[in-house]
Parts: C-alpha cells; structure tokens; sequence
C-alpha cells in the first residue's frame, strides 16, 4: 500500500495531465455559462467538443515543452509560474491561429469565450499548482527553499527523492555538473535538469537561489574553490551530504573542518592494522583530543588490549564509555612508580605517548609544571618502556619544537632529543611531529566556532599568522603508519601541507555561518611565546620515507649522560628558559604580548 502511494515522476505527470483535462473542461464550458449568462443556446454547444480537444491538447503539449508536468507540486515557485503564464498565452495565440487558419470549422463559437476561458484556465490550472504551496506555508512549514545539487552521481538523486518525500526543506531547482561530461548535457535527474558549470551564475540570479547542496566527495583544494565561486555568486547557505555508516547519508552544513581536511592519498591501512591487531597498547594522555582518537584507532584496528592513562577523570571517563573493554587508569606520568605499576599490570607491546601540556600561554604563565610534565613524565615513559621491554614506544611530538620560541615548544624538543639518542636496547623509540588538528581542545576553531556564535568579536592575534591544520582523524592514522614503518630512533614529520592564515579561516568561519557583516575580527596581539609562522622541517636534509605524507628528520646527536645531567639541572633550575636554551639552542625565547 505505501510503495502506490509513494510519489513518483510518472505518477505526478499522469495526476496533473488528468487534472489539466478535467479543469480545462471546467473552465471552458464555464466560459461559455458566462458568456451567455449561464443559459447557452444549443447552437453553440455544436463545436464545444472541437474547441475543448484544440484547446486542451495545445495546453498539454506545451506544459510538457516547459517542462511543468516535471515541477514538484508542493515546491511550485515563481519560475513555474512564469512558464505557466508563458504556456497560457502560447496556447491561447496558437488557438487563434488555427481559428483562423480554419475558417468556418469551429462555427458557431462567440470569440469572446476564449478571451474568458484564457483567465479561468490560468486561475484554476495555477491554482492547483500553488495550493499545495500554499497549504504547506499555512502549516508552518515556510522553510523551503530552492537549491542548487552540484554534482551528478547517485547522491544526487537520493537528495531529490528526500526532497520529494518531504524529508528535507529543500526544493532542487537545478542540477550542476562539475565535469565536463557529454553524457550529462541536457540530461535530467528525477526530471530535475543538469546544466554546466560555467551556467550556474545565471541559473543562481533568474531563480533567487541561495542555497548549494555538493553531492561530490571533493578534494579540500577543489571544495575551497568551489566554496569562494558560490559565495562570490551570493550562494551563503552551504550543504554537504554526508556518508554515515556503509549505507545511509546525511544532510549536513559544511564545515569549516571539510574546507581544510586534506585525505592524504598515501593513507595505508593496511600497514596500521598489521601493526596494531592483535597488540597490547597503551596510551598515555588518552582522554585528550589526540589521545582519544589514537585510542579509537587503535580500538578499530583490533588492538588485542587497550590501556588508557590519563590524570583528568572526566576525560578517562568519557573515553571509557566509548570503548566498554578498556583497561582505564588514572594516573599522573610524572608520578614514576604509579607508572611503573601500570606498564607491569599491561604488559603492552607498544606505548603511544600523548600526554603533555600543549597550551602556549599556559605553558608560558606555568613554565614549572610545563617543563616537569612534558619533559620529566616523558622520560618516565621512555625509561620504564625500556626497562620493562616494550617493543615500541611512539612519542607525539608538535611543530612548535622546531627552532622553539615558547616553552611548551622546547620541552618538546628536549623529548625529541632525548627519544632519538637514549640508549634503548630492544626497543623501538620514535616520534611524529605534526602540526594543529582541527578541533582539538583549546585550538583555534572551536575558539572560534563559540565566539561566532556569541555574537563576536572574533579575536585573532596578528593579521599575518598562519598555522599547518589536519583532520585529527588523518593525523592519528599517520602517526601510527609512522609508527608502523619506523626502525627505531628516527624523527617523523608529516606532511601538513599548505599553511593557512589565521585570518582567513576567521573570515571564512564567519561567511559559513552565515554572520558576514554581523561579526567583527579584532587584532589582539601576539601572545608570550608565541610565532607567526609554525614550522615542520629543521633542514634540507629531511628525506621523504616511502609515503609521501611522511618524512624523516635529520637526527640530532646530543651526548645522552651529557643530556641527563642537563635534563636534572633544568628540572633544579629556577630560570626554566635559560636552562632550557642550554639543551636547545635554537631556542629564542620570544615574550611579546
């Protein structure tokens, strides 16, 4: 019962074709009653049936030239109404034509008939066609909007075929091909048509469009140009579909995240479930944002057993509930035996170490606690995994260790030196350096996503800072392919591709949400310690690995008694950034704010 009245083309064409007859009908013996004041001589009735088949048949031929049976009733627009009236007029001049061209055949017929029947055509057949219009307003149901489907695969039609059952709030007006394919030019979708790219502008401004659902899956360099056209062609409300699971998609807004989501190509797989099935891991700031998603990672890639170390307990917590069988323990890694104990109950084969402080100012304001957690619970790690025969141990390292202008980025250099020149006996030691992860806590997005939506102002730093971004997703997945393909002692960067000016993702974050004009950027300052450019390489010397996504660095030597000794006066010391310069040298302390 449900699949005979579910909507489809042929039955909208064949329910409207049926209706234009009987209204036509209608409308002409109507025109008739009225010219005659409702008592027709019988004569005239002679050449109604000749007049009416004329007339309807015109009508019906030509709402299928204008492509009327092919709208969707309950999104009737102003568009249709124009080739509604376009339709009429055309019928009407062509009846008149034939009229004359036939001299004598339609006799007797008073002339004025079809002057009156054209308006009662265009009111009844109109009216039909807005009523349901109409009706769907009246119940609140104001939100629909004509849109523009870019792309041409089959999610486009499942956005059609939801837009025809009601399910979103959204009528396809037209659909664009991003490719230069003869076999979509002049072709339809669920009677919706497909133009080229180069007509959507014209397309956008005959149809008062400002709304774009992208059916494609796009590289993040494409969806920005695609984005800056549409926006410059006043498109401002932006839609993506979505897979969710192997089978159904979602409507979604675009995000900010999908702008600079770079799906590195070299994304192996199968090396990072080689590599983790059937292994005991553990991780260590597990409940954070890159800890968490390692964690889940790790979980997906059928990790034997999992043992998530974290000193926040909401944070362990939350994790916790996301992966039941997790082996949680809350514990600080500067706290050595608590740690001890922990490595000896697990047991694991790898430790994936991502806990540390990693917020500049913070780091800066609380210089003790940042140099004692990331660079005395990092040593914790290294040590016991070495002593307790862990077969590989994967530090995460930052950007922000490359030649260090804030604390927290030399306590991370001093990690990195101390993991490529400690002596390790069995086990494999190595750290990835990457750069920002996209919504990560205490980053610049979420930051920004709350100051859009309180209203402004967005604050950014300096008008020329810029930063490397990467989904968290993708930066987990390479780290442990990293991780995978590492012989131990080595240095990895990824590549983070193509910085992004910190300006201009406030811009861009403002215009998604639709708040261009209505939210302003402040120029803040730069903050203590803080850069304008991040950086990822320390020489030319780095060599690209067999992914391109991932490099290695050249090793720095460093005497390891020697760097013990200075690691012990630096956690003495009471001038943490002068002691800190004597490890790093690099280091140049920067204080502006």
């Amino acid at each position: 019962m449900q699949s005979l009245l579910r909507p489809t083309a042929f039955k909208r064409t064949m329910f409207f074709a049926a209706s234009d007859i009987l209204l036509s009908l209608l409308t002409l013996y109507l025109a008739y009653a009225l010219r005659f004041n409702f008592a027709i001589p019988s004569m005239f009735l002679e050449s109604f049936w000749f007049v009416f088949v004329v007339i309807a048949g015109l009508k019906l031929l030509l709402f299928y030239v204008y492509k009327l049976y092919f709208s969707v009733w309950r999104f009737f627009s102003f568009y249709e109404a124009k080739s509604l009236v376009k339709v009429h007029v055309i019928s009407y001049v062509l009846f008149i034509v034939i009229f004359f061209a036939l001299n004598g055949l339609f006799d007797p017929f008073p002339r004025s008939v079809i002057i009156i029947d054209f308006f009662l055509s265009l009111i009844f057949l109109g009216g039909l066609r807005a009523s349901k219009r109409i009706f769907s307003e009246n119940q609140g149901n104001q939100s629909v909007k004509p849109a523009l489907i870019i792309g041409t695969g089959s999610k486009a039609a499942t956005i059609i075929q939801s837009a025809l059952k009601g399910e979103i709030d959204y009528y396809p007006h037209a659909i664009i091909s991003l490719a230069d394919n003869e076999m979509t030019k002049n072709a339809y979708i669920n009677n919706i048509k497909i133009y080229e790219e180069k007509m959507m502008e014209e397309i956008v401004k005959n149809n008062e469009i400002n709304t774009a659902i992208i059916t494609n899956q796009l590289t993040a360099k494409k969806l920005h140009t695609l984005v800056k056209r549409l926006n410059s062609i006043g498109i401002d409300e932006i839609k993506q579909v979505k897979m969710l699971g192997s089978e159904h998609d979602k409507l979604e807004d675009l995000s900010i995240e999908d702008l600079l989501a770079r799906h590195p190509k070299d994304l192996d797989t199968k090396i990072i479930s080689e590599f983790i099935k059937g292994s005991s891991v553990l991780i260590t700031g597990a409940g954070g944002s890159i800890g968490s998603e390692i964690a889940r990672q790790c979980h997906s890639f059928g990790a034997s057993s999992l043992t998530l170390v974290d000193n926040s307990e909401y944070n362990l917590y939350q994790i916790g509930e996301q992966i039941g069988n997790a082996n949680l323990r809350l514990v600080n890694i500067t706290e050595k035996e608590a740690l001890e104990k922990v490595i000896e109950s697990a047991k694991p084969d790898i430790v994936i170490h991502a806990a540390a402080y990693k917020h500049v100012p913070l780091c800066e304001e609380n210089q003790q606690s940042a140099v004692h957690n990331n660079i005395q619970g990092s040593k914790n790690i290294i040590d016991l995994s070495i002593e307790h025969g862990v077969e590989k141990v994967v530090i995460v390292s930052t950007d922000k260790a490359v030649r260090p202008t804030n604390v927290m980025g030399a306590t991370k250099r001093v990690v990195e030196l101390y993991a490529t020149n400690i002596e390790s006996g069995q086990t494999d030691i190595v750290s990835v350096r990457f750069g920002n992860v996209l919504g990560s806590s205490g980053s610049v997005i979420p930051k920004f996503k709350n100051q859009i939506e309180e209203g402004g102002p967005v604050t950014v730093t300096h008008p020329d800072i810029n930063r490397y971004f990467m989904l968290i997703s993708e930066a987990c997945q390479l780290v442990l392919q990293a991780a995978a393909i590492a012989k131990g002692k080595e240095l990895f960067v990824l590549d983070m591709g193509e910085p992004i000016k910190i300006m201009d993702l406030a811009k861009q974050m403002i215009h998604l949400y639709g708040k261009k004009g209505e939210v302003e950027i402040n120029i803040i300052g730069l903050r203590a310690g803080e850069k304008l450019y991040e950086e990822l390489l320390l020489d030319e010397g780095d060599k690209q690995t067999i992914y391109s996504s991932i490099f290695i660095a050249t090793p720095s030597q460093y005497e390891i008694e020697q760097l013990k000794h200075d690691i012990v006066l630096l956690l003495e010391s009471e001038n943490k950034v002068e002691a800190l310069q004597k490890i790093v040298p690099e280091f140049t302390h920067e204080v502006m704010v």
